[in-house]
C-alpha cells in the first residue's frame, strides 16, 4: 500500500504535457468595429473595448493581437507604415498603440485617462513622422517612432480651431499631398508631405468625415448626409458631388477597376466610375453603419461595422467582363 500511495505521489506532482487548446472561434460578425488595414502579416481590425484581432489567411479566421495594456478604451484608426510592419492605432482616451510586427502584437505609447480627447486618425508622412488627430482641435506628432509626441501648431482658421473636431489625416499615393478635414467644413491642405499647413477657403458648413485621394490627382471629401465634394487637382477648386441618398458616408476604398466606394450609414454602399464626380447606391447585408472597407488585389474585401465585420458582396467586387471587341 505504501508503495501504491508514493507512486501515486510521483504521479501527481510529476510534470505533465499541457493539452494544446482548441481554436476558439471569434464572433467577428458580432463585434463593433471601427477600422481594418492590411499589413505583411494579414488583415487586422479594431474597435469597441480596445479590441484588436489580426487575420493571416485573408480573413477566414482571427485572432486577438497580443497586447500587455489593455485600457477598453474604443479604437478608430489604424494605419501602418509603407514597410507594412509598422503601425499606430488610435483612440479614445489619447489612447495610442504601436507594433512592429503588422499588428500580431501591440504597445502603448500614450494615453491620458483624465485629459485625453478621443483621437479620429493617425497617418504616416515622407519623413517617417507620425501625426495624429482628433476631437477639439488635437493634433500631435511624433518624430521618434511614437515614443513621444507633441503637439502639431495648425494654421488659424475663421473660427477656433480648439472647439472642431478633426476627423481624418490623409496622404495621396505619393505622399506630397495631405489633408486634414474635419467638423464645420474645417480642411486643412499641405503640399510638402505634411511639413507645413493652410487652411482651405470652406467650401462646405457641415462635417468632413473622409477624404480619398483620387488616381487622378484629385481630391474626394465626403462626410455628412451624403454631402461629397470633388477636387479640380491638389490645389483645385471644389464642387459637389451627385449623392442620390442623404446618408452620412465614413470611409472608401478603390477597386483594382478603378471604381471608387464608399461605406456609411444603413449598410449603404455608394460606387462611383467617374472619379467621384456621382454615385449609385447599393446595400451591404442588415442595417448597420459601415465604418470601413478594405481591398485586396483581387477585388475582394471586407467591410467593419458597429454590426461586426462582414465580406464585401460580389456585387461590388467583382469586376465588369472585359471588352473583348466583338460587336453586338
Amino acid at each position: 500500500m505504501a508503495a501504491l500511495m508514493a507512486a501515486a505521489a510521483v504521479q501527481a506532482f510529476a510534470p505533465r504535457e499541457t493539452p494544446a487548446l482548441a481554436v476558439t472561434r471569434l464572433a467577428v460578425e458580432k463585434l463593433h468595429l471601427n477600422t481594418i488595414a492590411r499589413s505583411k502579416a494579414g488583415l487586422v481590425t479594431a474597435g469597441e473595448l480596445g479590441t484588436v484581432l489580426y487575420s493571416t489567411n485573408q480573413g477566414r479566421d482571427w485572432q486577438r493581437a497580443a497586447m500587455p495594456v489593455q485600457r477598453q478604451a474604443l479604437i478608430n484608426q489604424i494605419s501602418f507604415a509603407g514597410d507594412g510592419l509598422t503601425g499606430m492605432a488610435v483612440g479614445h482616451e489619447g489612447w495610442i498603440l504601436r507594433t512592429t510586427d503588422g499588428g500580431l502584437s501591440w504597445e502603448e505609447v500614450a494615453f491620458d485617462e483624465q485629459n485625453g480627447e478621443p483621437l479620429m486618425g493617425v497617418g504616416r508622412l515622407p519623413s517617417g513622422s507620425w501625426i495624429v488627430v482628433g476631437a477639439f482641435g488635437r493634433a500631435l506628432r511624433s518624430d521618434d517612432a511614437g515614443n513621444s509626441w507633441q503637439r502639431l501648431v495648425l494654421p488659424k482658421t475663421g473660427d477656433a480651431l480648439d472647439d472642431k473636431h478633426m476627423n481624418r489625416v490623409v496622404g495621396s499615393a505619393d505622399g506630397r499631398h495631405w489633408l486634414i478635414v474635419g467638423e464645420r467644413g474645417l480642411v486643412l491642405r499641405s503640399d510638402d508631405g505634411g511639413e507645413h499647413w493652410a487652411a482651405v477657403e470652406p467650401f462646405y458648413k457641415g462635417s468632413l468625415y473622409n477624404a480619398a485621394a483620387l488616381p487622378d490627382g484629385n481630391w474626394l471629401a465626403y462626410g455628412m448626409r451624403g454631402n461629397a465634394f470633388v477636387s479640380q487637382g491638389a490645389q483645385g477648386s471644389w464642387s459637389r458631388s451627385t449623392l442620390p441618398v442623404p446618408t452620412s458616408f465614413f470611409n472608401h476604398a478603390v477597386l483594382p477597376d478603378g471604381r471608387l466606394l464608399l461605406v456609411g450609414q444603413g449598410s449603404l454602399i455608394a460606387t462611383s466610375t467617374d472619379g467621384g464626380n456621382s454615385f449609385g447606391i447599393s446595400r451591404a447585408k442588415g442595417r448597420a453603419t459601415l465604418t470601413d472597407i478594405q481591398v485586396a488585389a483581387d477585388g475582394s474585401g471586407w467591410i467593419t461595422s458597429d454590426a461586426g465585420l462582414q465580406a464585401l458582396p460580389q456585387a461590388q467586387s467583382a469586376q465588369p467582363p472585359a471588352d473583348t471587341g466583338a460587336k453586338p
